[in-house]
């Protein structure tokens, strides 16, 4: 299961939506998400339009995965008055906690359409399974859990 546990994260994506601040390495802008339980898989979908592949990473560390990317300015060349600038440019970071259930060994990832798409499986140890109960014998067997 995804935990998120930081309100105060969630404060500074909303001040930076409203106030259009740019992210930097020392203070990353938020990136929109949505997660959700598919069979057994979490996924998780970020939204980075124009992002180039090669400037997103992926790190997990203690069941904590982190998510890091940066648009950079585009060259525009000489002679070229830009007339509106809406689109954020800096650096974008999320961090999910992966709780013991999943299993961070085994993400994947694809990036298609400026959404970053992560898939991670349940830990075969947090499924569920059924016990057989052995009535042959008045003492219990030892049940093996792998």
């Amino acid at each position: 299961m995804l935990m998120r546990t930081d309100p105060f994260r969630e404060f500074d994506r909303l001040t930076q939506q409203v106030f259009g601040t740019q992210g930097t390495w020392s203070r990353p802008a938020a990136m929109p998400m949505d997660a959700y339980r598919s069979g057994d898989e979490f996924v998780v979908h970020f939204d980075l339009p124009g992002i180039d592949p090669d400037a997103i990473e992926l790190d997990v560390e203690r069941n904590v995965l982190t998510v890091k990317a940066e648009r950079r300015p585009i060259e525009r060349g000489d002679g070229v008055e830009m007339q509106v600038a809406e689109r954020p440019l800096g650096v974008f970071s999320r961090q999910l906690f992966l709780g013991d259930a999943l299993d961070a060994d085994r993400i994947a990832a694809g990036y298609e359409q400026g959404v970053l798409t992560l898939r991670i499986p349940v830990a075969e140890r947090a499924k569920p399974r059924r016990i057989a109960v052995d009535h042959s014998s008045p003492e219990p067997k030892q049940i093996n859990a792998n």
